[in-house]
């Protein structure tokens, strides 16, 4: 079912825009890489939330099972399998590289999320 909740809809706008800046801009070796990470998970969260009714749970696992896909198919060149590796905007949304690291980048990003939303509800 479709639900459209404002706030979380403004959220991922600005989380939006925050990653499309992060991926021009900046070239360093923690903000790009782990930094985006954290982020790209509570960007798919609040979009879940802005237009599901998933709950706070099921949101926050989907969104940190998405960024594990993507991962994995780093691991596999996803983006070399669909000939996509010239493509900018599809290296952006798939990722380049692999790296073990990122799963602790999307834990915490979905740590974040919970601990946020738990922050909220008190």
């Amino acid at each position: 079912m479709i639900a459209v909740r404002p706030g979380y809809a403004l959220a991922t706008l600005a989380l939006f825009a925050v990653e499309i800046c992060i991926a021009l801009f900046v070239r360093d070796a923690f903000v790009r890489p782990y930094g985006g990470d954290v982020l790209a998970v509570i960007l798919v969260y609040c979009g879940l939330r802005a237009v599901t009714v998933l709950r706070v749970g099921p949101a926050v696992a989907i969104a940190f099972g998405i960024a594990v896909l993507v991962e994995l198919g780093q691991l596999i060149g996803l983006l070399d399998l669909l000939g996509l590796r010239g493509n900018g905007v599809g290296r952006v949304v798939l990722g380049g590289s692999f790296e073990w690291q990122d799963f602790a980048a999307y834990g915490a990003g979905a740590a974040i999320v919970l601990i946020v939303e738990r922050m909220r509800r008190a």
